[in-house]
């Protein structure tokens, strides 16, 4: 099957104004849009757009609206930033839901042209109080980065995520095109000063039934458990005194917003 399955480790570390780390294991999908409905058929334990042991619902990523396609969607965003014709293919990398239960703080979609050429990025971020936003990088229609290399990125804190970090913020991103092993590398500045990295790295595995059950045995509250160690770690900050930014009043209306991601 085109889509595959990536057990993943997961690292935050922040850096200032209170140091900590934490690691955790995450399981994540990598799905080819337009072939996981057929390759869902096939697969006891996984699902679309009903229960199951594992399953993807399009509610839940993209336009986050069931009338509207995965691909629909995607063709739209990426033409709005410059993609002069639809992607050949394009893959999502995200965490389903797992018994029922999902939150995905970072999807990423990858776009390709005909020659398997990495042409578009959109970086999914979701946040604790049901709000999301999309970071898009394309290059109107030329590849982003040559095989085997690192594909760095930036862009403008556009989108309230943390409460104990600033919108006076920026990010640095380091893509990998998924293939063997999943890499992704996040660096936030807030006033100019590096504050935050958080890294994700995951090895490939063949989508099947014992991957899925296997999956479901070692992860089954896997949304659950991402969910509880961010609060935790924002209870510690603020019990140590870390100050507290609301939502911007200029944001606190918008569910869905995107913006853009800049080569550097």
């Amino acid at each position: 099957m085109p889509s595959q399955g990536y057990l993943c480790d997961v690292m935050h570390q922040r850096l200032r104004p209170f140091q900590y780390r934490f690691n955790y294991k995450v399981f994540n999908l990598k799905v080819d849009i337009d072939r996981i409905e057929t390759e869902s058929e096939q697969l006891k334990w996984l699902s679309l757009n009903r229960f199951n042991l594992i399953s993807l619902f399009t509610k839940d990523y993209g336009a986050r609206d069931p009338n509207i396609s995965w691909r629909e969607w995607a063709n739209t965003l990426l033409a709005d930033y410059g993609l002069p014709s639809p992607a050949d293919r394009i893959e999502l990398v995200c965490s389903p839901r797992m018994l029922g239960v999902i939150f995905n703080p970072l999807a990423v979609w990858y776009a390709y042209n005909q020659n398997n050429e990495l042409i578009g990025i959109i970086g999914e971020v979701s946040n604790t109080f049901g709000q999301w936003h999309h970071y898009v990088l394309t290059r109107q229609g030329k590849p982003l980065v040559l095989p085997n290399q690192t594909l760095k990125a930036r862009a403008n804190k556009d989108f309230h995520v943390s409460p104990f970090i600033s919108m006076n913020a920026f990010y640095q991103f380091r893509f990998y095109i998924p293939g063997q092993h999943y890499k992704l590398w996040i660096r936030q500045y807030e006033q100019n000063k590096p504050t935050l990295i958080a890294t994700q790295i995951g090895k490939q595995h063949p989508l099947t039934n014992a991957l899925l059950l296997k999956a479901t045995l070692h992860f089954p509250m896997n949304s659950l458990k991402v969910l509880l160690l961010i609060h935790w770690w924002a209870l510690k900050i603020w019990v140590k005194g870390g100050k507290f930014h609301p939502t911007p009043k200029h944001l606190s209306q918008t569910q869905h917003s995107h913006s853009e991601m800049t080569l550097c």
